[in-house]
Protein backbone atom coordinates (compact mmCIF):
# COMPACT_ATOMS: atom_id res chain seq x y z
CA UNK A 1 0.00 0.00 0.00
CA UNK A 2 1.92 3.36 -0.96
CA UNK A 3 1.68 5.65 1.83
CA UNK A 4 2.93 8.46 0.21
CA UNK A 5 0.59 12.14 1.32
CA UNK A 6 -1.61 12.72 -1.05
CA UNK A 7 -1.43 16.38 -2.52
CA UNK A 8 -4.33 18.41 -1.55
CA UNK A 9 -6.23 21.65 -2.16
CA UNK A 10 -5.81 23.45 0.33
CA UNK A 11 -8.08 27.59 0.88
CA UNK A 12 -5.22 29.48 3.35
CA UNK A 13 -2.57 29.96 1.50
CA UNK A 14 -3.60 33.63 0.52
CA UNK A 15 -6.48 35.99 0.29
CA UNK A 16 -9.64 34.30 -0.17
CA UNK A 17 -10.90 34.46 -4.11
CA UNK A 18 -14.16 35.67 -4.80
CA UNK A 19 -16.39 32.97 -5.92
CA UNK A 20 -16.66 33.09 -9.62
CA UNK A 21 -19.17 30.29 -9.79
CA UNK A 22 -22.57 31.47 -11.93
CA UNK A 23 -24.87 32.49 -8.92
CA UNK A 24 -28.45 31.93 -9.81
CA UNK A 25 -30.76 34.54 -9.41
CA UNK A 26 -33.74 33.98 -6.81
CA UNK A 27 -37.90 34.97 -7.14
CA UNK A 28 -39.71 35.48 -10.42
CA UNK A 29 -37.99 37.61 -13.39
CA UNK A 30 -39.64 38.79 -16.39
CA UNK A 31 -38.23 39.03 -20.00
CA UNK A 32 -40.20 41.08 -22.57
CA UNK A 33 -39.50 40.27 -26.59
CA UNK A 34 -40.65 43.50 -28.65
CA UNK A 35 -40.88 43.21 -31.89
CA UNK A 36 -42.81 44.48 -35.17
CA UNK A 37 -45.20 41.98 -35.43
CA UNK A 38 -45.37 40.52 -31.77
CA UNK A 39 -44.77 41.01 -28.85
CA UNK A 40 -44.11 38.34 -26.37
CA UNK A 41 -43.58 38.17 -22.38
CA UNK A 42 -42.62 35.42 -20.14
CA UNK A 43 -42.37 35.20 -16.42
CA UNK A 44 -39.84 32.68 -14.89
CA UNK A 45 -37.91 31.29 -11.29
CA UNK A 46 -35.28 29.29 -11.00
CA UNK A 47 -36.25 25.80 -9.46
CA UNK A 48 -33.84 24.80 -6.49
CA UNK A 49 -31.94 22.29 -8.93
CA UNK A 50 -30.95 24.99 -10.92
CA UNK A 51 -33.64 25.03 -14.16
CA UNK A 52 -35.70 26.90 -15.38
CA UNK A 53 -39.56 27.00 -14.58
CA UNK A 54 -41.86 29.58 -16.97
CA UNK A 55 -45.09 30.55 -14.49
CA UNK A 56 -46.58 32.70 -17.15
CA UNK A 57 -46.44 33.80 -20.44
CA UNK A 58 -48.36 35.39 -23.21
CA UNK A 59 -47.89 36.82 -26.77
CA UNK A 60 -49.50 39.50 -28.88
CA UNK A 61 -50.14 40.98 -32.05
CA UNK A 62 -46.90 43.67 -32.51
CA UNK A 63 -48.68 47.48 -32.58
CA UNK A 64 -47.02 50.68 -32.80
CA UNK A 65 -43.80 49.08 -33.83
CA UNK A 66 -41.75 49.34 -36.99
CA UNK A 67 -38.38 48.13 -37.78
CA UNK A 68 -37.77 47.44 -34.06
CA UNK A 69 -38.33 50.92 -33.15
CA UNK A 70 -41.53 52.61 -31.37
CA UNK A 71 -43.31 54.53 -33.90
CA UNK A 72 -46.76 54.94 -31.54
CA UNK A 73 -46.54 55.24 -28.16
CA UNK A 74 -50.00 55.02 -27.46
CA UNK A 75 -50.57 51.46 -29.44
CA UNK A 76 -47.20 49.75 -28.58
CA UNK A 77 -48.14 51.14 -24.59
CA UNK A 78 -51.84 49.60 -24.66
CA UNK A 79 -50.00 45.81 -26.65
CA UNK A 80 -47.08 45.62 -23.79
CA UNK A 81 -49.40 46.22 -21.10
CA UNK A 82 -51.85 43.06 -22.41
CA UNK A 83 -48.91 41.30 -23.07
CA UNK A 84 -47.39 41.60 -19.19
CA UNK A 85 -50.60 41.83 -17.64
CA UNK A 86 -52.22 38.25 -18.99
CA UNK A 87 -48.46 36.89 -18.09
CA UNK A 88 -48.77 38.34 -14.80
CA UNK A 89 -52.42 37.04 -14.17
CA UNK A 90 -50.80 33.43 -15.44
CA UNK A 91 -47.86 33.54 -13.15
CA UNK A 92 -49.85 35.69 -9.90
CA UNK A 93 -47.19 38.02 -9.75
CA UNK A 94 -46.74 41.61 -10.48
CA UNK A 95 -43.45 42.95 -12.51
CA UNK A 96 -41.39 46.06 -11.18
CA UNK A 97 -38.96 45.32 -13.90
CA UNK A 98 -38.04 43.44 -17.30
CA UNK A 99 -35.04 42.28 -19.31
CA UNK A 100 -35.64 43.53 -23.03
CA UNK A 101 -34.61 42.63 -26.22
CA UNK A 102 -32.64 45.32 -28.60
CA UNK A 103 -33.59 45.96 -31.90
CA UNK A 104 -34.09 49.18 -32.09
CA UNK A 105 -31.60 52.16 -32.81
CA UNK A 106 -29.96 50.52 -35.94
CA UNK A 107 -27.85 48.46 -33.53
CA UNK A 108 -23.71 48.54 -34.57
CA UNK A 109 -21.35 46.42 -33.66
CA UNK A 110 -17.42 47.95 -32.68
CA UNK A 111 -14.34 46.13 -31.86
CA UNK A 112 -11.91 48.10 -29.57
CA UNK A 113 -8.54 47.29 -28.13
CA UNK A 114 -7.99 49.06 -24.97
CA UNK A 115 -4.58 49.29 -22.75
CA UNK A 116 -4.36 49.09 -19.21
CA UNK A 117 -1.19 50.06 -17.07
CA UNK A 118 -0.93 48.36 -13.86
CA UNK A 119 0.72 50.51 -11.39
CA UNK A 120 2.94 48.76 -8.58
CA UNK A 121 6.15 46.36 -9.01
CA UNK A 122 8.36 45.92 -12.19
CA UNK A 123 7.48 42.46 -12.17
CA UNK A 124 3.66 43.51 -12.09
CA UNK A 125 0.20 42.60 -9.81
CA UNK A 126 -2.49 40.57 -10.10
CA UNK A 127 -4.76 42.12 -12.10
CA UNK A 128 -7.81 42.64 -9.99
CA UNK A 129 -11.95 43.35 -10.90
CA UNK A 130 -10.61 46.78 -10.34
CA UNK A 131 -8.73 46.56 -13.52
CA UNK A 132 -11.32 44.58 -15.51
CA UNK A 133 -13.93 47.67 -14.40
CA UNK A 134 -11.72 50.60 -15.44
CA UNK A 135 -10.87 48.31 -19.31
CA UNK A 136 -14.64 47.98 -19.61
CA UNK A 137 -15.01 51.85 -18.49
CA UNK A 138 -12.26 52.82 -21.33
CA UNK A 139 -13.87 50.90 -23.76
CA UNK A 140 -17.74 52.18 -23.21
CA UNK A 141 -15.76 55.96 -23.48
CA UNK A 142 -14.40 54.79 -26.87
CA UNK A 143 -17.18 54.10 -28.36
CA UNK A 144 -19.16 56.95 -26.87
CA UNK A 145 -20.43 58.84 -30.57
CA UNK A 146 -22.63 61.52 -30.87
CA UNK A 147 -26.41 60.39 -30.84
CA UNK A 148 -25.33 57.34 -30.05
CA UNK A 149 -25.07 55.30 -26.79
CA UNK A 150 -22.86 51.43 -25.84
CA UNK A 151 -25.48 48.96 -24.20
CA UNK A 152 -22.70 46.21 -24.82
CA UNK A 153 -18.90 45.78 -23.68
CA UNK A 154 -18.36 42.50 -23.83
CA UNK A 155 -14.69 41.06 -22.97
CA UNK A 156 -13.63 38.90 -26.15
CA UNK A 157 -10.11 38.65 -24.89
CA UNK A 158 -6.95 39.89 -23.18
CA UNK A 159 -3.52 40.08 -23.03
CA UNK A 160 -1.23 39.72 -20.19
CA UNK A 161 2.23 41.35 -21.42
CA UNK A 162 3.40 39.02 -23.88
CA UNK A 163 0.61 36.50 -23.24
CA UNK A 164 -2.17 36.86 -25.37
CA UNK A 165 -5.67 34.51 -25.11
CA UNK A 166 -6.26 34.91 -22.14
CA UNK A 167 -9.96 34.33 -21.16
CA UNK A 168 -10.44 35.99 -18.30
CA UNK A 169 -7.00 37.32 -16.24
CA UNK A 170 -7.84 37.69 -12.77
CA UNK A 171 -5.56 36.75 -10.56
CA UNK A 172 -2.51 36.81 -12.97
CA UNK A 173 0.32 38.67 -12.98
CA UNK A 174 1.08 41.15 -15.40
CA UNK A 175 2.30 44.99 -15.91
CA UNK A 176 0.09 45.80 -19.04
CA UNK A 177 -2.98 44.70 -19.51
CA UNK A 178 -4.61 44.72 -23.23
CA UNK A 179 -8.12 43.89 -23.62
CA UNK A 180 -10.19 43.39 -27.29
CA UNK A 181 -13.71 44.34 -26.57
CA UNK A 182 -16.52 43.83 -28.14
CA UNK A 183 -19.34 47.44 -28.30
CA UNK A 184 -22.68 47.09 -29.23
CA UNK A 185 -24.09 51.01 -29.69
CA UNK A 186 -27.47 51.91 -30.89
CA UNK A 187 -29.41 55.29 -31.14
CA UNK A 188 -29.78 57.24 -28.13
CA UNK A 189 -33.21 58.62 -28.91
CA UNK A 190 -34.44 55.16 -30.03
CA UNK A 191 -32.99 54.31 -26.30
CA UNK A 192 -34.88 56.91 -24.56
CA UNK A 193 -38.11 56.05 -26.72
CA UNK A 194 -38.03 52.55 -25.55
CA UNK A 195 -37.81 53.55 -21.85
CA UNK A 196 -40.53 56.15 -22.00
CA UNK A 197 -42.56 53.24 -23.26
CA UNK A 198 -42.02 50.95 -20.91
CA UNK A 199 -42.11 53.86 -18.07
CA UNK A 200 -45.77 54.26 -19.36
CA UNK A 201 -46.21 50.74 -18.90
CA UNK A 202 -45.07 51.39 -15.12
CA UNK A 203 -42.16 49.01 -15.99
CA UNK A 204 -38.30 49.56 -15.24
CA UNK A 205 -35.61 48.20 -17.67
CA UNK A 206 -33.13 45.66 -15.53
CA UNK A 207 -31.30 45.02 -18.71
CA UNK A 208 -31.07 45.51 -22.58
CA UNK A 209 -30.03 42.54 -24.36
CA UNK A 210 -29.14 42.28 -28.03
CA UNK A 211 -31.74 40.65 -30.06
CA UNK A 212 -29.77 38.24 -31.97
CA UNK A 213 -27.84 37.35 -29.11
CA UNK A 214 -30.49 36.16 -27.03
CA UNK A 215 -31.53 34.04 -30.21
CA UNK A 216 -28.41 32.46 -30.53
CA UNK A 217 -28.48 31.63 -26.76
CA UNK A 218 -31.57 29.74 -27.27
CA UNK A 219 -31.15 28.34 -30.64
CA UNK A 220 -27.08 27.10 -31.02
CA UNK A 221 -25.64 24.34 -28.92
CA UNK A 222 -22.51 24.81 -27.05
CA UNK A 223 -20.24 23.46 -29.81
CA UNK A 224 -21.49 25.80 -31.85
CA UNK A 225 -20.79 28.45 -30.01
CA UNK A 226 -17.26 27.24 -29.01
CA UNK A 227 -16.37 26.39 -33.21
CA UNK A 228 -18.07 29.16 -34.86
CA UNK A 229 -21.61 29.59 -36.23
CA UNK A 230 -23.58 32.71 -37.55
CA UNK A 231 -27.52 32.84 -36.21
CA UNK A 232 -29.59 34.70 -38.87
CA UNK A 233 -33.16 35.79 -36.81
CA UNK A 234 -35.44 36.71 -39.31
CA UNK A 235 -37.94 38.59 -37.65
CA UNK A 236 -41.26 40.30 -39.19
CA UNK A 237 -39.59 44.11 -39.73
CA UNK A 238 -35.57 43.08 -39.28
CA UNK A 239 -33.70 40.31 -40.00
CA UNK A 240 -31.01 40.21 -37.58
CA UNK A 241 -27.18 38.20 -37.61
CA UNK A 242 -25.12 37.26 -34.55
CA UNK A 243 -21.77 35.55 -34.88
CA UNK A 244 -20.41 33.26 -32.40
CA UNK A 245 -16.96 32.33 -31.71
CA UNK A 246 -14.97 30.54 -28.78
CA UNK A 247 -18.48 31.10 -26.07
CA UNK A 248 -18.00 34.52 -27.62
CA UNK A 249 -20.77 36.97 -29.58
CA UNK A 250 -17.76 38.91 -31.85
CA UNK A 251 -20.37 40.34 -34.39
CA UNK A 252 -23.86 41.57 -35.29
CA UNK A 253 -25.61 43.43 -37.93
CA UNK A 254 -29.36 44.41 -38.55
CA UNK A 255 -31.10 44.25 -41.63
CA UNK A 256 -33.94 46.02 -42.05
CA UNK A 257 -36.12 43.71 -44.31
CA UNK A 258 -38.47 41.33 -42.63
CA UNK A 259 -41.32 38.90 -42.85
CA UNK A 260 -43.52 42.07 -43.61
CA UNK A 261 -41.59 43.26 -46.59
CA UNK A 262 -42.63 39.67 -48.29
CA UNK A 263 -46.49 39.90 -47.09
CA UNK A 264 -46.34 43.44 -48.26
CA UNK A 265 -44.34 42.75 -51.90
CA UNK A 266 -47.77 40.04 -51.91
CA UNK A 267 -50.27 42.31 -51.40
CA UNK A 268 -49.11 44.72 -53.60
CA UNK A 269 -47.90 42.04 -56.56
CA UNK A 270 -51.74 40.49 -56.35
CA UNK A 271 -53.66 43.77 -55.57
CA UNK A 272 -55.09 41.67 -52.51
CA UNK A 273 -55.15 43.16 -48.84
CA UNK A 274 -52.67 42.78 -46.56
CA UNK A 275 -54.10 40.50 -43.96
CA UNK A 276 -54.88 38.17 -46.81
CA UNK A 277 -51.16 38.72 -48.44
CA UNK A 278 -50.40 36.80 -44.45
CA UNK A 279 -52.23 34.02 -45.10
CA UNK A 280 -51.14 33.32 -48.92
CA UNK A 281 -47.72 33.88 -47.46
CA UNK A 282 -48.89 31.28 -44.78
CA UNK A 283 -50.62 28.69 -46.32
CA UNK A 284 -48.97 27.92 -49.89
CA UNK A 285 -45.85 30.40 -49.54
CA UNK A 286 -42.44 29.03 -50.53
CA UNK A 287 -39.04 30.10 -52.17
CA UNK A 288 -38.80 26.75 -54.47
CA UNK A 289 -40.77 26.37 -57.23
CA UNK A 290 -42.58 22.75 -57.90
CA UNK A 291 -44.00 21.28 -61.28
CA UNK A 292 -47.24 21.88 -59.74
CA UNK A 293 -47.11 25.16 -59.01
CA UNK A 294 -48.64 26.37 -62.62
CA UNK A 295 -51.80 23.99 -62.07
CA UNK A 296 -52.31 25.00 -58.51
CA UNK A 297 -54.48 27.53 -58.31
CA UNK A 298 -55.70 29.64 -55.33
CA UNK A 299 -58.60 32.28 -54.48
CA UNK A 300 -57.08 35.74 -54.45
CA UNK A 301 -59.44 38.80 -53.23
CA UNK A 302 -59.09 41.94 -54.66
CA UNK A 303 -58.25 45.32 -52.58
CA UNK A 304 -61.60 47.09 -52.98
CA UNK A 305 -63.66 44.52 -54.24
CA UNK A 306 -66.61 42.56 -52.65
CA UNK A 307 -65.02 39.36 -50.78
CA UNK A 308 -67.13 37.12 -53.12
CA UNK A 309 -65.36 38.46 -56.37
CA UNK A 310 -62.29 36.07 -56.13
CA UNK A 311 -59.32 36.35 -58.48
CA UNK A 312 -58.02 33.26 -59.21
CA UNK A 313 -54.31 32.94 -59.52
CA UNK A 314 -51.63 30.08 -59.86
CA UNK A 315 -49.17 28.93 -56.84
CA UNK A 316 -45.93 29.73 -59.18
CA UNK A 317 -47.01 33.68 -58.87
CA UNK A 318 -46.90 33.67 -55.02
CA UNK A 319 -43.71 31.76 -55.08
CA UNK A 320 -41.83 34.06 -58.04
CA UNK A 321 -43.29 36.88 -55.28
CA UNK A 322 -41.83 35.61 -52.04
CA UNK A 323 -38.25 34.42 -53.70
CA UNK A 324 -36.80 37.66 -54.86
CA UNK A 325 -37.15 39.48 -51.90
CA UNK A 326 -35.80 36.27 -49.70
CA UNK A 327 -32.70 36.17 -51.85
CA UNK A 328 -31.95 40.20 -51.47
CA UNK A 329 -32.06 39.51 -47.41
CA UNK A 330 -29.69 36.92 -47.99
CA UNK A 331 -27.74 38.53 -49.79
CA UNK A 332 -27.53 41.23 -48.11
CA UNK A 333 -26.49 38.95 -44.83
CA UNK A 334 -23.56 37.42 -47.11
CA UNK A 335 -22.50 40.83 -47.88
CA UNK A 336 -22.37 41.87 -44.19
CA UNK A 337 -20.64 39.10 -43.24
CA UNK A 338 -17.93 39.29 -45.83
CA UNK A 339 -17.61 42.73 -44.69
CA UNK A 340 -17.32 41.73 -41.10
CA UNK A 341 -13.96 39.96 -42.19
CA UNK A 342 -14.50 37.14 -39.73
CA UNK A 343 -15.54 34.36 -41.61
CA UNK A 344 -12.79 32.69 -40.82
CA UNK A 345 -13.75 32.43 -37.24
CA UNK A 346 -17.60 32.06 -38.21
CA UNK A 347 -17.08 28.08 -39.02
CA UNK A 348 -19.46 26.45 -41.85
CA UNK A 349 -22.90 27.11 -39.65
CA UNK A 350 -25.62 28.96 -40.23
CA UNK A 351 -28.62 28.64 -37.73
CA UNK A 352 -31.71 30.17 -38.80
CA UNK A 353 -34.29 31.42 -36.96
CA UNK A 354 -37.04 33.54 -35.94
CA UNK A 355 -40.84 33.21 -37.75
CA UNK A 356 -39.87 34.27 -41.08
CA UNK A 357 -37.71 31.18 -41.84
CA UNK A 358 -40.38 28.61 -41.59
CA UNK A 359 -41.15 29.26 -45.39
CA UNK A 360 -40.75 25.99 -46.81
CA UNK A 361 -37.30 25.42 -48.99
CA UNK A 362 -35.49 28.75 -47.19
CA UNK A 363 -32.74 26.44 -45.69
CA UNK A 364 -31.71 25.04 -49.44
CA UNK A 365 -32.12 28.61 -50.53
CA UNK A 366 -29.71 29.98 -47.58
CA UNK A 367 -27.49 27.01 -48.19
CA UNK A 368 -27.23 27.85 -51.89
CA UNK A 369 -26.54 32.00 -51.67
CA UNK A 370 -24.70 31.47 -48.36
CA UNK A 371 -22.08 28.91 -48.88
CA UNK A 372 -23.06 27.36 -45.50
CA UNK A 373 -24.58 24.79 -43.76
CA UNK A 374 -27.49 25.98 -42.74
CA UNK A 375 -30.63 24.56 -40.28
CA UNK A 376 -33.33 25.53 -38.51
CA UNK A 377 -33.02 26.89 -35.07
CA UNK A 378 -35.78 25.94 -32.18
CA UNK A 379 -35.22 26.86 -28.55
CA UNK A 380 -35.50 24.00 -26.37
CA UNK A 381 -38.56 22.99 -24.03
CA UNK A 382 -38.89 24.59 -20.55
CA UNK A 383 -40.60 23.68 -17.71
CA UNK A 384 -43.99 24.92 -17.55
CA UNK A 385 -43.64 26.47 -20.87
CA UNK A 386 -46.29 25.94 -23.85
CA UNK A 387 -45.18 23.98 -26.78
CA UNK A 388 -45.85 26.87 -29.02
CA UNK A 389 -43.15 28.90 -27.27
CA UNK A 390 -40.42 26.28 -28.63
CA UNK A 391 -40.74 27.32 -32.28
CA UNK A 392 -38.25 29.49 -34.11
CA UNK A 393 -40.69 32.82 -34.00
CA UNK A 394 -39.80 32.48 -30.07
CA UNK A 395 -36.28 32.43 -30.01
CA UNK A 396 -34.79 35.51 -28.53
CA UNK A 397 -38.01 35.80 -26.04
CA UNK A 398 -36.63 32.47 -24.44
CA UNK A 399 -32.92 33.52 -25.00
CA UNK A 400 -33.51 36.03 -22.84
CA UNK A 401 -34.80 33.91 -20.23
CA UNK A 402 -31.55 32.14 -20.73
CA UNK A 403 -30.07 35.68 -20.06
CA UNK A 404 -31.89 36.20 -16.96
CA UNK A 405 -30.67 33.08 -15.11
CA UNK A 406 -26.92 34.19 -15.38
CA UNK A 407 -26.11 32.47 -18.59
CA UNK A 408 -24.96 35.95 -20.27
CA UNK A 409 -21.40 36.72 -19.88
CA UNK A 410 -18.21 35.67 -18.52
CA UNK A 411 -17.36 38.44 -15.90
CA UNK A 412 -21.35 37.74 -14.74
CA UNK A 413 -20.15 38.50 -10.86
CA UNK A 414 -18.42 41.97 -12.11
CA UNK A 415 -21.75 43.04 -14.03
CA UNK A 416 -19.95 46.02 -15.73
CA UNK A 417 -21.99 46.44 -18.67
CA UNK A 418 -24.66 44.14 -19.16
CA UNK A 419 -27.50 46.87 -20.90
CA UNK A 420 -28.58 47.61 -17.22
CA UNK A 421 -29.68 51.07 -16.46
CA UNK A 422 -27.42 51.59 -13.21
CA UNK A 423 -28.80 54.33 -10.95
CA UNK A 424 -26.81 55.78 -8.15
CA UNK A 425 -26.68 53.61 -5.64
CA UNK A 426 -25.04 50.86 -8.23
CA UNK A 427 -22.77 53.07 -8.92
CA UNK A 428 -21.93 54.23 -5.37
CA UNK A 429 -21.05 50.43 -4.34
CA UNK A 430 -18.84 50.44 -7.61
CA UNK A 431 -17.23 53.03 -6.59
CA UNK A 432 -16.89 52.17 -2.59
CA UNK A 433 -15.98 48.18 -4.01
CA UNK A 434 -12.86 49.84 -6.39
CA UNK A 435 -11.23 51.42 -3.23
CA UNK A 436 -11.76 48.98 -0.06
Amino acid sequence: MNDMPHRVLTHDTGPAEPDRMRPHRTGTFGVLDIGTTKIACLIARIDSDGELRVLGCDWRQGLGVRGGSIVDLEKAERAIRACVGQAENMADVRLRAVIVNLTCGQPDSRIYNVKWSLDGPAEGRPVTDHDIREVLREGRQLSHAEGREPVHVMPLNFALDDTDHVVDPRGLYCSMLDARLHVIDVSSSSLRSLEACLQRCDLEIEAIVSAPMAAGMSTLVDDEREIGSTVIDMGGGTTNVAAFFENQLIHTAQIRIGGLHVTSDLAKGLSTPLAHAERLKTLWGNVESSPDDERDMLPVPRVGEADHHLAKVPRSMVVNIIRPRIEETLEKVRDQLAASGLSHATGNRIVLTGGACQLPGLPHLASRILGHDVRVGRPPSIRGMPEIFTGPAFATATGLLNWAANEGGTFHDIDPGRGGRQGWFHRLVNYIRDRV
